[in-house]
């Protein structure tokens, strides 16, 4: 690519050619290898969950670099708090990202959506409803007139626990909500605050150790097993300024997320070096689903068990959401 643009140079002034080769070395597309990516650097906000685990293990196995990429990775507590970040520019990935807040946020129009790569999709007890060990919500009908603790309201955990509510013959307007970021739901749960915490791991084996906290239901119960819950999400205005960047992230990805859905060994060694769960806890929480691909059917179920619970107002154009590099 820079034999190109040196030859495309050459025709407007020689002293341009001079001036590109003596800055080649800092240039984007020299980091990259030659690869001829648009940006070689950059910037992913990541949660310090087992949903975006492909994003350490893509680091720790050089596979950004291997397409090309540096990427840096910031933490944060939720992924919504990075949307002024990701809409600036300062941030171009959020990883972890839950569906249901960002593809709302596309359809008011704070953001036009891009899905770079799925992250994480539901298993049985992915999420799980933890209360104390002598609290009397033993069922979902318990739950009634119970506050329960979520990391964002109106998100992928109240949707997919209203569905179970639902299909347990429970109404779900008669539990009330509580945000409360998942670090510090099990300081809530233990002050009496909230009367049971929506958690994922690894925040859900440590409350259990910590509290000794029962599951008082499977947040990965039908009907909203291998749900998909939550991705790698970006803007289309990144994707589309840079395709084969964004073609490149993808690819490490996925490739990260085979290695995780192949071989459990691979999330357990990368857990403990971002989050606060030792070695011993990353050998037998449960883990959620890693899908290899960038599915429009299985991504459908989200939105359409969205549009049925009134959290979107219309289909979102999927082609335009979803993020597929051009051959």
């Amino acid at each position: 690519m820079r034999q190109s643009l040196r030859l495309s140079a050459l025709v407007g002034a020689f002293a341009l050619v001079l001036s590109a080769a003596a800055g080649c070395g800092d240039s984007d597309d020299s980091a990259s290898g030659g690869q001829g990516l648009e940006k070689s650097t950059m910037t992913v906000a990541a949660l310090p969950l087992a949903d975006n685990v492909a994003v350490y293990i893509a680091q720790k196995q050089k596979l950004f670099e291997a397409e090309g990429l540096k990427v840096e990775i910031k933490p944060v507590q939720q992924s919504t708090q990075a949307i002024p970040a990701l809409i600036k520019g300062d941030v171009n990935v959020i990883a972890g990202a839950n569906y249901v807040s960002f593809l709302q946020a596309n359809e008011k129009g704070t953001l036009k959506l891009s899905v770079v790569a799925e992250g994480a999709t539901l298993a049985s007890h992915t999420f799980d409803l933890l209360v104390k060990s002598d609290s009397k919500v033993k069922t979902p009908k318990d739950l009634e007139g119970k506050k329960v603790a979520v990391n964002i309201l109106n998100n992928i955990q109240s949707l997919t626990l209203d569905a179970i509510l639902k299909a347990n013959n429970v109404d779900p307007a008669k539990i009330e909500y509580v945000q409360v970021p998942f670090p510090q739901m099990a300081t809530a749960l233990q002050k009496g605050q909230v009367d049971a915490i929506h958690a994922v791991e690894p925040f859900t084996s440590d409350t259990e150790k910590k509290l000794g906290a029962r599951v008082a239901v499977d947040g990965g119960a039908e009907p909203v097993t291998d749900l998909p819950i939550s991705g790698y999400v970006s803007t289309q205005e990144f994707t589309q300024k840079n395709p084969k960047t964004a073609a490149a992230f993808q690819r490490a990805i996925i490739k990260a997320q085979k290695l995780a859905a192949g071989d459990r060994k691979v999330v357990e060694q990368a857990l403990p070096t971002y989050t606060k769960i030792d070695a011993k806890v990353a050998g037998v929480i449960t883990l959620p689903g890693y899908p290899t691909s960038l599915n429009t059917t299985r991504m459908q179920r989200t939105v359409d068990l969205m549009l049925t619970a009134g959290l979107l107002k219309q289909k979102p154009d999927m082609k335009s959401v979803l993020f597929q590099p051009t051959s």
